[in-house]
């Protein structure tokens, strides 16, 4: 290629978007700083994105052993399993045990999934996790 037409190409701005092309489900502070002329990062965004996403998934394992142990997640232990899951990710937690009330899950935190669940942890030996978190 011709040299001149490589610099041209090189020097054709590149615009990024602005607050208003912003995906569907971004973080108002992401929206309200861009407004402000404030530069943001995609890291920042990511990562605001990342935190609205905690929804939990349960494996087709863990899901069968939920039902087989009859485990049962009201609402409010649900919402204590997420809770241990973000305290898990600020922490820097892979695969986490996490102990709700009398019941234990291990659960994937970086894809936000349930993996198994547990009854009664007297005398059981857990594996494969890097850290445990009590709510």
């Amino acid at each position: 290629m011709d040299d001149l037409l490589i610099q041209r190409r090189l020097s054709i701005p590149v615009g990024t978007g602005s607050a208003a092309a912003l995906p569907v489900g971004a973080p108002a502070a992401a929206a309200q700083q861009e407004a402000a002329g404030q530069a943001i990062s995609f890291k920042q965004v990511f990562e605001q994105l990342q935190g609205q996403s905690g929804t939990l998934t349960f494996s087709k394992h863990a899901a069968q052993r939920l039902e087989q142990r009859e485990i049962e997640l009201s609402p409010s232990r649900l919402e204590r399993l997420s809770e241990g899951v973000r305290i898990a990710k600020q922490k820097g937690l892979n695969d986490t045990l996490i102990i709700v009330d009398d019941s234990a899950f291990v659960v994937n935190t970086g894809a936000g999934k349930v993996i198994t669940g547990l009854q009664g942890l007297s005398g059981r030996v857990i594996t494969n996790i890097d850290g445990t978190v009590i709510v």
